[in-house]
């Protein structure tokens, strides 16, 4: 795939509504880039976390632009191979905001999938962190944030699987989001495996790469309606 930097040719307009709304300051704003379509999209507080005019459309050398020379290209590199590979990541940048002086932020990211699973983009948060540590910061605070770090990537990789997974339930067992979510945490209950594995095991038991334990499946054959007979 070539460089998401050719999407600058490509951006999503802002409506009259999101030019003229002003941007309320907050530490965590969300991102998505359909690499496809080469189209972005900004939550409303992106403009103001990046320092950027709200009345200009998002884009690739506008976020780019932002981030110190030296992070820049590790940026660049993260956003193409979550694209290329769908490989989720999550790293701290600077941003050179014109207001606020120089900001640490924590850019994550996970792959966009379309309804075939396949990758199309990327999307994930944007994390303002320099009011939380000091200004220097010594070795053992840098363990502690890259902690951090993971212990975000780790969420949000769960929360993607456990969200493909209620699809998957949703249509074997013709439910709402709810009861999908009830039936993986019973799954979970009485498999004593986490909501994640089981949500793991059953999309890639869909998606044909491993089969499904017993104990799994003899818990969907129960869940799931008989079907009807045919005339």
């Amino acid at each position: 795939m070539s460089s998401p930097a050719l999407s600058r040719h490509r951006v999503r307009p802002a409506s009259s509504r999101e030019a003229t709304r002003v941007a309320i300051p907050s530490p965590t704003a969300s991102y998505r880039y359909d690499s496809v379509a080469g189209d972005w999209w900004w939550s409303p507080g992106m403009h103001d976390l990046l320092g950027l005019d709200p009345l200009r459309a998002p884009g690739t050398e506008s976020f780019l632009a932002v981030h110190h020379p030296s992070d820049a290209p590790r940026v660049i590199e993260a956003v193409t191979a979550a694209c290329d590979s769908g490989r989720p990541f999550a790293l701290e940048t600077r941003v050179l905001h014109p207001t606020r002086a120089q900001r640490s932020v924590v850019l994550t990211g996970e792959p966009l999938r379309d309804d075939t699973g396949a990758v199309r983009g990327v999307e994930g948060l944007v994390c303002d962190i320099t009011g939380s540590r000091a200004p220097d910061v010594d070795a053992e605070a840098a363990l502690a944030l890259q902690a951090e770090v993971t212990q975000m990537r780790t969420a949000m990789a769960s929360r993607a699987v456990i969200e493909q997974a209620k699809g998957v339930l949703m249509l074997l067992t013709n439910c709402g989001e709810q009861s999908a979510f009830d039936l993986l945490a019973h799954i979970s209950s009485h498999t004593h495996r986490k909501v994640r594995d089981v949500a793991q095991l059953l999309t890639e038991s869909a998606a044909g790469r491993t089969r499904l334990p017993d104990d799994l499946g003899a818990i969907l054959r129960d869940a799931c309606p008989p079907a009807k007979p045919m005339h």
